[in-house]
């Protein structure tokens, strides 16, 4: 069975659903991985990776020294 391709604009709907408070993040984990996040994640890493400078493998050689990364810190 084929699956339809991912509908970026639900998949926000459900994110925003989520961010609300109005779906538990369970729910909104099972709405984005049955409406093709993951799809939709490679498809924007193939093609930022084809558009990346030719010394630039993909972006991992030189995260280590982003600014982006640097300052990053994840929130509980």
């Amino acid at each position: 069975m084929d699956r339809p391709p991912p509908d970026p604009a639900k998949l926000l709907e459900a994110w925003m659903e989520w961010e609300h408070g109005d779906t538990p993040p369970g729910r909104v984990m099972a709405t984005l991985k049955t409406g093709g996040l993951r799809d939709l994640l490679e498809a924007l890493a193939a093609a930022a990776a084809a558009d990346a400078p030719a010394g630039d493998a993909g972006g991992a050689a030189g995260a280590e020294n982003s600014p982006a990364t640097e300052t990053w810190t994840p929130v509980v």
